[in-house]
């Protein structure tokens, strides 16, 4: 059986910073193990490729939700990335941190070390900014954030929207405050994907102390008493074992890291009783504590033909924005879906701080990644940020190939139903300030027919689908918490020698998208795998 100090499980927005790290010194032999194959994909590399890989079934895991109570019974459909950089080799790109309060709010619940001071120094490791260097800001990671070029007649008129409602124009998201409107940041370098694959694994490949496996797909986390020892892959139709020396590194998401967990005998002793698994540590929390970004799109129709839509439907425009990006990896092809943001207060009354983010895209579309509409059209993407309803993610069988029961349980709260009708409302409220309003030819959707708070919540019921942000299933915190999965150093309670290191360790959902706080949580933890590590003998 092939040993080595550290195995990996899954290549993806956490587990590439932590292979690149943990091999850095040359001290250590890496196993990283990615289920899916490596990311050759062209689509994947170009920004707006999101498109074709959002229902890639070679390079998606493409879940479904089981049916969700407050939205009429649907299934929701998750993606989630199944190739070296994960998640973020097909996300949409967005460099977002979330606000400073999200992680003070950790340390409250008794992780003192992942208050926004102590997370701030990582952050400004990983990252590349654009907008130089500063007190908040670094300029010599490997992830770069790119400021989208402002000029969009469309995405500058929402921007000066948004300040005639009282939003401040921002140059930066991610200073610690959050709240404004302005461009987004994007995780690309020179108009290609920057993805953690691309930032962490690719110069890391000529470490002789680094071993990358794609295609190993990993059944089983292997245990001798109380520790984990190896792991169990399927490569090839073939079953292999490899052995930690030192520790398993369990870095599948928020939907496989609890799934890998209960098939392996760590999770509710009711559930793996009931499968016949036997129970290595019971641990209740392991799958519970789901959550994420809902998100309603309003979609109009422009009055000029100034949109993505426009480019998108006539060939002339297809060869026009594929020669930008060929020519000056400039155009639509290098920005993806979403320019302009914003992170405001519906219910400024109850919040101090951001409740809603706007995504704004320059086309529309029936679904994200879907055929766009043939009229000038835009999209308002709004969601809320910190939403109270609470899912889960159960194995249903012993087998490591069928899908968990996910379950989110949107809009289960009265005051989650009451920010998404607020956020439909403010949104409106965008659209028909000036400049913007004149802009505005109608409303495709929800249509000007939807009007009263109940038939607003029945367009979200009907239309709402995820944002892609699954995290908290196997939460950050005290032993004392009964759903509390690993401690504040990302270790699991009750076994030793296993860490879960991604956004499943969200005590709570950050104000944003996840696919940067996952990298900051990779960089923190490896600096605290490799002082124990030299520690020990």
């Amino acid at each position: 059986m092939k040993e080595y100090d550290f195995i990996i499980v899954g290549a993806g927005s956490s587990g590439s910073v932590l292979a690149n790290r943990l091999t850095e010194n040359g001290k250590y032999t890496v196993c990283l193990l990615e289920s899916g194959p490596k990311d050759r994909y062209p689509w994947i590399h170009i920004p707006i490729g999101y498109g074709k890989t959002m229902f890639h079934k070679k390079y998606n895991w493409g879940f479904e939700t089981e049916p969700e109570p407050e939205l009429n019974g649907r299934r929701v459909y998750q993606p989630r990335g199944r190739v070296l950089g994960g998640s973020s080799s097909i996300n949409g790109l967005m460099y977002v941190r979330g606000q400073q309060r999200d992680y003070d709010e950790w340390a409250e619940l008794g992780n003192p070390e992942w208050s926004w001071s102590l997370c701030l120094p990582y952050f400004r490791k990983l990252e590349h900014n654009d907008l130089g260097a500063g007190p908040t800001r670094g300029v010599n990671g490997p992830m770069w954030a790119t400021t989208v070029p402002s000029g969009h007649p469309l995405a500058d008129a929402f921007v000066a929207a948004g300040e005639a409602v009282g939003v401040p124009k921002v140059s930066d998201f991610n200073s610690g405050p959050q709240e404004g409107v302005g461009y987004y940041q994007l995780s690309t370098r020179k108009g290609y994907r920057c993805s953690t694959a691309t930032a962490y694994i690719r110069p890391a490949l000529q470490r002789r102390n680094l071993t990358v496996e794609s295609e190993a797909h990993v059944t089983r986390i292997l245990f001798t008493g109380s520790r984990a020892t190896g792991v169990q892959y399927r490569q090839g139709g073939n079953n292999q074992q490899i052995k930690a020396r030192r520790e398993v590194l369990l870095c599948a998401g928020a939907f496989q890291s609890p799934q890998l967990l209960q098939l392996s005998g760590i999770g509710p002793s009711a559930l793996l009783q009931g499968l016949g698994i036997p129970v290595v540590h019971a641990l209740e929390g392991v799958g519970e504590n789901l959550q994420d970004h809902l998100q309603n799109r309003l979609m109009y129709e422009v009055s000029k033909p100034i949109t993505t839509n426009d480019l998108l439907r006539s060939l002339g425009g297809q060869m026009k924005i594929g020669l930008q990006w060929v020519l000056n990896k400039s155009g639509p092809l290098a920005v993806g879906i979403n320019m302009a943001g914003m992170f405001c207060r519906v219910l400024p009354e109850e919040n101090k701080t951001p409740d809603v983010q706007f995504h704004f895209a320059t086309l529309s579309a029936d679904h994200a990644a879907g055929k766009v509409h043939p009229f000038s059209g835009c999209t308002y993407s709004v969601c809320q940020l910190r939403p109270e309803s609470r899912g889960s993610v159960r194995i249903k069988s012993k087998s490591p190939d069928e899908a968990p029961a996910i379950l989110f349980n949107y809009m289960s709260t009265e005051k989650d139903r009451r920010t998404t009708i607020e956020a439909v409302k403010f949104a409106r409220k965008v659209a028909s300030s000036p400049p913007m309003a004149p802009l505005m030819k109608r409303e495709f959707r929800p249509g000007h027919e939807v009007r009263s708070d109940d038939e607003i919540l029945d367009f979200c019921r009907q239309y709402g689908s995820t944002i892609f942000h699954p995290v908290g299933t196997a939460k950050m915190g005290q032993r004392s918490d009964p759903l509390s999965v690993v401690d504040q150093h990302l270790r699991v309670h009750g076994v030793d020698g296993l860490r879960v290191v991604d956004c499943s360790i969200m005590p709570t959902l950050i104000s944003g998208n996840t696919n940067i706080p996952a990298v900051m949580i990779a960089e923190k933890a490896s600096a605290w795998i490799l002082d124990d590590a030299s520690k020990e003998k």
